[in-house]
């Protein structure tokens, strides 16, 4: 008796698991679209925590350019990350795609202001070079 309830106790428990969480909207923002978006989403956040009066200034909300940028609405965003976060594998995926986009992003902005340094370490090199000698006077 005791050989059918255990498999039985597995079926059960691997059909459960399987089961779909959360209905799939009909609305659904594709996988790569998300990770722009949500991309986009993090630059916004990080740029009104570090000076949001730059936002202020040009009247920005970030929801509003996000939602006018991908054509999508508050609650399509929702739904959408509500359906992918019940899927962890796939969920777990857009969130390293958003990293790595954001880390490339890094490396291109260090690498553009390292070249930025140092071509005005060059230029203020050459200025120094190029700079006349003052004539100095004779006198005691």
């Amino acid at each position: 008796m005791v050989k059918y309830i255990l498999p039985l106790i597995l079926l059960i428990m691997l059909v459960s698991c399987n089961e779909e969480v959360v209905k799939k909207p009909d609305n659904l923002i594709p996988q790569d679209k998300m990770v722009a978006v949500l991309y986009d989403i993090s630059l916004l956040n990080a740029g009104r925590a570090i000076n949001q009066n730059v936002l202020n200034e040009y009247e920005i909300e970030p929801m509003k350019y996000i939602y006018n940028k991908y054509a999508i609405d508050s609650l399509q965003l929702v739904d959408s990350d509500t359906y992918y976060a019940s899927i962890p594998a796939t969920y777990e995926a857009i969130y390293t795609a958003v990293k790595e986009k954001l880390e490339n992003q890094e490396e291109v902005m260090n690498a553009q202001k390292q070249a930025a340094a140092e071509e005005a370490a060059q230029k203020s090199k050459d200025l120094k070079k190029a700079k006349p000698e003052v004539a100095k006077d004779d006198l005691p």
